[in-house]
């Protein structure tokens, strides 16, 4: 994590709407902060050509930028993946700068496999909500700099089938577990980002 311009371990947490900029406010301040580049948690599993498509976009995205970008491919052992990078870092002096776009898509790869394995059941939620919580432990605990992308995803009308339901309310839980561990909260909206976790209101 040399070059940076913040020092000690921190956790950013970027959200906001389809299409708001998140991703690309989240390296540009990922870029402004690391100086000589980072690791890219890339979660999108590519299930079809208009998903490839995207995948290439943002890679090609990356590449031109000149920035040191090391990507990774983790769309579903997030958790283990942290807690592993984290570790390794305990020798080291710095941890390492990690950004990961993006955790709606990782709670999605999760949902399916839970689904295919216990249909919309309470156990499908059970294992969500321990993945959730997994998550929010590791990120809360991570040697180095994270800067996570997430999406709104409750905004919008409530989804007439279940398990649309089940991953809108996750996704809401899972923004509010890391939410509340991150040290800055952004939301993006319309291109312009705001941060949150200075203005929060204690009660």
């Amino acid at each position: 994590m040399t070059g940076t311009a913040d020092e000690g371990n921190k956790l950013v947490l970027v959200t906001g709407g389809a299409r708001s900029g998140k991703s690309g406010f989240a390296e540009r301040l990922f870029m402004k902060r690391i100086l000589d580049g980072g690791i890219y948690v890339a979660t999108a599993e590519a299930h079809d050509d208009e998903m490839r498509e995207r995948i290439r976009r943002h890679q090609s995205d990356r590449e031109q930028s000149g920035y040191g970008w090391k990507t990774v491919n983790e769309p579903f052992q997030l958790p283990e993946w942290l807690a592993i990078t984290s570790a390794d870092a305990e020798a080291a002096y710095e941890g390492p700068a990690v950004l990961i776009d993006c955790l709606t898509l990782w709670l999605s790869n999760e949902l399916l496999q839970a689904e295919r394995q216990w249909g919309e059941s309470l156990e499908a939620e059970r294992y969500l909500e321990a993945r959730i919580e997994r998550l929010a432990e590791e990120a809360g605990r991570f040697r180095g700099t994270l800067v996570m992308v997430t999406n709104e995803v409750g905004d919008s009308i409530v989804p007439v089938y279940k398990l649309g339901r089940m991953f809108r309310d996750a996704a809401g839980r899972l923004n509010q577990r890391i939410a509340g561990k991150a040290d800055e909260v952004y939301l993006v909206t319309a291109g312009i980002p705001i941060e949150l976790k200075s203005r929060e209101v204690q009660l």
